[in-house]
């Protein structure tokens, strides 16, 4: 059995009288692609935000390797550089270049020499296709650019699993496929990841599982075979044809 890297436990998120989160449960093993889809408003992105630690859960336990991170005594940094996040906006910084802005939690959160993170952030530069760029800013580059450098800024950090918070929603149509591309390369090479997606096709063919969420809650899950050919449940049968022809 694969490593158990992530285990949520009766997780559940209220924003005053409104629950978005309601006793959500599962795991993410070491290898794993989690894709999760479901309309917009089904408690998606909430969910990653929680798991990430930018929203406190009201209720339940996420366990990293056992370990309850909602207790005290979590650093919040630390366990970022572990599970890191690529957001839907890029949240690049805007003063720094390409390079910079791979840099930067590397020295102030790992404690890396700036030697040592150069050379981590242009491998993963590399990978991304963007040493080109290394000097450019966020604005002078597009959509998919930023969000290719995102990904290698997060990669630099090695974490353990990366959550994907709708990384392709806020690109334009002719930019969705070079980042999709970068994604399915990171899945290919053995990166444990949670994406947050409306892309079908690569919930589809690139994940391992999938799981249907719908008014704060999980609906379905299973492999893409299972949950895109057979589901069990009308409201996914009813979610899932939008997307047929």
């Amino acid at each position: 059995m694969a490593d158990q890297i992530l285990q949520i436990n009766h997780l559940s998120k209220s924003f005053g009288s409104h629950e978005v989160l309601k006793d959500i449960d599962f795991t993410v093993s070491q290898g794993d692609v989690i894709s999760i889809i479901g309309a917009s408003g089904s408690g998606k992105s909430t969910l990653l935000r929680c798991i990430n630690l930018l929203e406190t859960p009201t209720s339940g336990e996420i366990l990293y390797h056992g370990k309850n991170v909602l207790q005290r005594g979590t650093n919040p940094a630390e366990y970022r550089a572990h599970v890191g996040m690529v957001f839907q906006s890029f949240n690049l910084f805007n003063n720094m270049s390409v390079l910079e802005n791979c840099l930067v939690g590397q020295i102030k959160v790992l404690k890396r020499d700036k030697t040592e993170a150069r050379d981590h952030a242009m491998h993963y530069l590399d990978k991304v296709g963007m040493t080109p760029y290394i000097n450019a800013r966020p604005r002078q580059i597009s959509g998919g650019q930023k969000q290719r450098v995102a990904i290698a800024r997060a990669m630099a950090m090695d974490p353990e699993v990366l959550l994907f918070d709708e990384p392709t929603s806020a690109l334009d149509p002719e930019m969705v496929g070079e980042v999709l591309t970068v994604m399915k390369n990171l899945a290919e090479s053995g990166m444990t990841m949670l994406v947050v997606t409306h892309e079908m096709a690569f919930a589809r063919d690139v994940s391992k599982r999938v799981v249907y969420m719908n008014g704060g809650v999980i609906c379905e899950q299973g492999s893409p075979e299972e949950l895109f050919k057979n589901p069990r449940k009308q409201e996914t049968i009813d979610f899932l044809s939008r997307f047929r022809g």
